[in-house]
């Protein structure tokens, strides 16, 4: 029976469940071509969320079944039901996969309970023996299961992610830090190098005004030596008359003075 006849919501929710069958089909084809590690991991994690995603589709059915069983005969409701039953079987055999692949090819049966051992109890209920409530509350705690490894998975990263953050502002911190050091190392030897500039010019001003001061000394000693030996020997004809200073008076001279 054509399920558009019956309900076009319940017609929606089915093909889009069967479309993402097929693609969890091509997808588990594809990671058995996979090798690299990372690269099966992402692929696993893509996976999952497309199981959620038909998880979460078949609850919408089930919602829809229910309000659209009173309106159906029998017959209709109980080939809805199979439909349900068969959508959920199908799930929970692509969740086995990903069990599968995810605990490296260590193989445990889909409905198996894990105990101590890590391994199910032998009295273990086929799929094909369990009620419908049995299937759909393993279906559950499957996805529950993944859901829960996902959010770790999550929190993971997040964590991670928040530690390169406060890494990176250390980081950060470390070289602003730095380069305020850098930047003030420039400007001490910028300024050792100005004042050693400074002290050589004072330097050469100070040996300058020394040899100012030594010829100055020199020209005074000379003049005051002179002065003395023209006093001592005034008839000293080798040493000129200095300028501004009255020549000498003669004896003869001054005796004709006294005699008058």
């Amino acid at each position: 029976m054509d399920l558009a006849s019956v309900n076009e919501e319940l017609a929606e929710i089915d093909g889009q469940i069967g479309d993402i069958f097929r693609a969890l089909q091509n997808g588990f084809q594809k990671l058995d071509k996979i090798k690299d590690a990372s690269r099966r991991s992402r692929q696993l994690e893509e996976l999952t969320d497309k199981m959620r995603d038909c998880k979460r589709l078949i609850k919408d059915f089930e919602r829809v079944m229910k309000d659209e069983t009173a309106n159906v005969d029998p017959n209709t409701a109980r080939m809805l039901n199979d439909r349900k039953q068969s959508q959920i079987k199908e799930l929970n055999s692509y969740v086995a996969l990903k069990k599968q692949h995810a605990s490296e090819n260590k193989r445990v049966d889909l409905f198996d309970a894990p105990t101590e051992d890590g391994f199910g109890e032998e009295n273990v209920l086929l799929a094909s023996n369990m009620t419908n409530q049995q299937l759909m509350q393993q279906g559950d705690s499957l996805m529950d299961e993944t859901d829960q490894a996902l959010a770790r998975s999550k929190q993971t990263v997040q964590e991670t992610i928040n530690v390169g953050t406060e890494t990176a502002a250390a980081l950060k911190a470390q070289t602003e830090q730095m380069s305020r050091v850098v930047n003030e190392l420039d400007s001490i030897h910028f300024s050792l190098k100005k004042a050693s500039k400074l002290v050589k010019e004072i330097g050469r001003q100070v040996a300058t005004d020394k040899c100012i001061m030594a010829l100055l000394f020199l020209i005074v000693a000379g003049v005051i030596a002179v002065i003395i030996v023209k006093i001592v020997n005034p008839h000293n004809k080798d040493i000129p008359n200095i300028p501004g200073l009255a020549p000498p008076v003669s004896r003869r001279l001054l005796s004709i003075v006294e005699g008058k």
